[in-house]
């Protein structure tokens, strides 16, 4: 965990590096893959497992979040609004563009 590298646009998504480990990766947009970059890897993509790993990062560094992009899972969707309690206020939980993408043309060959 690097709680120093929280910036305002933070992306969460979960992975696979190795024999079906599953990783939950938190990463600060602003460093577009470079230093700074992760904010925090936890092991797993239970919901309770990695809000307990972000609940360690103090709550003013949390608050300086403006905008979170997650894929639609319903476990990263929950890790972002425990996580960060004052998302309604700043309305900034996004989904991925991908995945918006891949469901409305998955729905558009279906209607086809």
């Amino acid at each position: 965990m690097f709680p120093e590298n929280i910036g305002k646009r933070l992306s969460i998504d979960k992975t696979s590096l190795s024999n079906g480990e599953l990783f939950t990766i938190i990463t600060n947009k602003a460093a577009i893959g470079k230093k700074g970059a992760i904010v925090a890897m936890v092991a797993g993509t239970t919901a309770e497992t990695v809000i307990a790993i972000i609940e360690k990062i103090p709550l003013k560094q949390r608050n300086l979040v403006t905008e979170i992009t997650l894929d639609m899972a319903r476990n990263i969707g929950l890790i972002a609004k425990k996580s960060w309690v004052n998302h309604k206020s700043w309305g900034g939980i996004k989904y991925s563009r991908y995945l918006r993408q891949k469901i409305g043309l998955g729905k558009l060959y279906r209607t086809t």
